[in-house]
């Protein structure tokens, strides 16, 4: 009686296990066919997106919009501007998002992003705000309020200069991109 309990089980167990891979694939192709529209799409309009080789890491994954299923967030360029910025491949496959190649990113003042030397992911549950006032003076930690900060309820983008020390964090809030300045 055990052992056909220890069956019934192990076989359960399989079966979970081959349909969590199946819907991993099928995630998988969804965002293969999404790239591949973008990309047909693009070439439609004369213009070639490309994952930028200036920077060192120009791909991340980080669940931008809390359904569990990676986005993956890649530095790329504008073949018709030489402008580069984010492509942004959600995890479902049912969605792309372009920031910057010469369109103003949330507006900040910039419509590129090869200053960024630092590119990874803000993670979910990390208090991040804005450390730079209306004077564009960078603020100490103590100076920011605590109804300033912000906890990110999901993955965020951490870009930022190396050198100059300038850049921020890009996360969704009800759907929508939004900027916290760093320095």
């Amino acid at each position: 009686m055990k052992i056909r309990i220890l069956i019934v089980i192990a076989i359960a167990f399989i079966s979970c296990k081959k349909e969590e891979k199946s819907q991993n694939e099928k995630a998988e192709n969804l965002k293969v066919d999404a790239i591949q529209k973008s990309e047909e799409k693009q070439a439609n309009n004369s213009d070639t997106i490309v994952v930028s080789k200036k920077h060192e890491v120009n791909k991340i994954s980080c669940d931008l919009d809390g359904d569990g299923l990676n986005e993956t967030v890649e530095i790329v360029r504008s073949t018709k501007n030489e402008k580069s910025g984010l492509r942004i491949i959600f995890g479902n496959g049912k969605r792309i998002d372009y920031l910057g190649m010469g369109n103003n990113i949330l507006k900040q003042g910039f419509d590129e992003i090869d200053w960024a030397g630092i590119f990874e992911k803000a993670p979910k549950n990390e208090l991040y705000w804005n450390n730079v006032n209306e004077d564009g003076e960078i603020m100490a930690d103590e100076e920011v309020n605590e109804a300033d900060k912000i906890k990110l309820l999901n993955d965020g983008i951490f870009i930022h200069a190396e050198e100059s020390c300038g850049g921020g964090v890009i996360y969704l809030k009800d759907g929508k991109y939004e900027w916290i300045q760093q320095e």
